[in-house]
């Protein structure tokens, strides 16, 4: 891994890194004059948050393609001997508002145009369609609430966000997650489907009046961490709990019963995410560290299971090609999963394409921008390849704090040396298939962000091919730049093992 630093004016740097993977198609051990594919993640640039950064969601409207929000989270110390006996943490938060533009190699991109102190925000998500003609944005917060911003036009001649409605969920509890049923471009009939920590899902309808409440109920024993539509069919709706059960709801003929309960995950489930383009498939994550695919159509069992060494905290398929899941495996980096191979029901886990591995925090927020890049990906003065293999190894007594971003719980597994007890052997590094030799490069620009560190991090993903005479055949997916140290960590739910007792203590900083 190479880099260079540019300092710019204010909070964001620029930073120029890469980190390379080859794929080649060949027959037998030895390749011959084959058509080799080159992955390639490079940093474009990095702002400092100054709160703990857990959301970040690229504006998919035509128009405001170079939207970028991030949303924090920061839970306050309380002063030695003040707050004994209180109930509830004070949390604050801020959501930032960012343009994107490309001016030139030393060009910091991204340029901050408004920053706006809110309660502590757990997840952000746009809507997919237009409404009164421009951008909406959700927000759930720690406040229990879902709020509603809309971008406008200022008089600067750039852009903004003004709040234009909320609504409490109830009372005692954080909201946790969001989602429109907007998925494939549909307005007919929209709705917002949230969660909360209170084991509650809700779904709200959509209108100039503000939001309103159409029902909810009872769908965990313990944090409902997620919720999402099928974006299929709407009356379609997933949830997964802290109880480690992902279960469906047809809102149809009613939440009294769910539709299916799956405990295949063996912790808690956090990350649900529909394929807009393809009709039943849904990826969902978990703090056991596996994404799964499924059919919607036959739940009894995934169509594969990956590992990726990290509790997967969020999952988002790529907006136009189908087979591309980014996840974001909180203590465990940013990765590119292929999928394929799995969606045409071999079975087997999704090989990792890209890895994104900068961040030096729990890895949570993440989101491919729709926005077309032009040109090729700047060189680095001292870049070199990656090579070798994974570094699987660990350097001195690494300990891992494993938390969530409501400060619930923190744990960590460690073996007689202090030294962290791996529970898989992480990511897949088997190459996925080579596209066709006619196909065209793909270039994706993405933004991620993580939370002790509070760091933005906007990169771009570069898969294209290249020539290769001679090379053993096989996929190897190398991390360079990083020492001998290797990230790890550990995860935990009430379903694990070992079971933790959670607690309402501040989190370990």
């Amino acid at each position: 891994m190479s880099y260079l630093i540019e300092p710019q004016p204010g909070s964001s740097f620029l930073i120029v890194g890469s980190g390379t993977q080859t794929w080649r198609q060949c027959s037998g051990a030895v390749c011959s004059e084959a058509m080799a594919w080159r992955s390639r993640t490079r940093s474009l640039q990095v702002f400092d948050t100054e709160l703990s950064a857990d959301a970040v969601e690229w504006c998919p409207l035509p128009q405001w393609h170079n939207v970028l929000v991030c949303g924090t989270y920061q839970l306050l110390k309380t002063p030695h001997g003040a707050g004994v006996g209180s109930s509830s943490p004070s949390r604050v938060g801020r959501v930032y508002l960012f343009q994107f533009r490309q001016q030139g190699p030393l060009c910091p991109p991204l340029t901050e145009i408004q920053r706006t102190d809110t309660a502590a925000i757990l997840d952000i998500k746009w809507c997919h369609v237009p409404v009164s003609e421009r951008p909406l944005l959700g927000m759930a917060t720690a406040t229990g609430e879902l709020q509603l911003y809309r971008l406008i036009d200022t008089q600067e001649g750039s852009c903004g966000l003004e709040a234009v409605s909320s609504l409490n969920l109830g009372p005692d509890r954080l909201a946790l997650s969001l989602d429109w049923s907007t998925g494939r471009g549909e307005s007919c009939g929209m709705r917002v489907v949230s969660s909360d920590s209170a084991g509650c899902v809700q779904v709200l309808s959509v209108a100039e009046a503000g939001l309103t409440s159409i029902s909810q109920w009872k769908a965990h024993d313990f944090e409902a961490w997620i919720s999402a539509f099928s974006y299929w069919d709407t009356q379609l709706v997933y949830s997964g709990g802290d109880d480690c059960k992902l279960k469906g709801w047809d809102l149809r003929i009613g939440p009294s019963t769910p539709t299916f309960t799956s405990k295949r995950h063996s912790m808690g489930v956090c990350s649900i995410h529909s394929n807009p383009h393809r009709e039943h498939i849904l990826a969902t994550g978990s703090y056991d560290e596996q994404v799964l695919l499924w059919d919607g159509r036959s739940l009894r069992q995934p169509l594969s299971e990956s590992p990726l060494g990290g509790g997967v905290w969020r999952l988002k398929w790529h907006p136009t090609h189908e087979h591309l899941l980014l996840a974001a495996c909180m203590h465990n980096d940013f990765h590119i999963l292929h999928c394929q191979q799995a969606l045409e029901g071999d079975g087997g886990a999704c090989p990792v394409v890209a890895s994104y591995i900068l961040h030096n925090s729990l890895a949570y927020g993440a989101d491919w921008s729709r926005l077309a890049l032009g040109g090729p990906p700047p060189s680095s003065p001292c870049e070199r390849p990656q090579g070798g293999g994974v570094r699987n190894e660990c350097g001195g007594h690494l300990r891992i704090q494993y938390e969530s971003p409501t400060a619930s719980f923190d744990t960590s597994l460690e073996d007689e040396s202090g030294r962290y007890i791996p529970e898989n052997s992480g990511p897949s590094v088997a190459p996925p298939p080579t596209p066709a030799e006619d196909a065209p490069s793909l270039s994706c620009l993405l933004a991620t962000c993580s939370f002790y560190d509070h760091m933005l991090h906007v990169w771009r993903w570069d898969w294209s091919p290249e020539e290769a005479s001679v090379g053993v055949a096989e996929g190897v997916r190398g991390k360079t730049g990083m020492g001998d140290e290797a990230k790890a960590g550990s995860s935990t739910s009430r379903c694990g093992a070992e079971q933790e007792e959670k607690s309402t203590a501040q989190p370990t900083q």
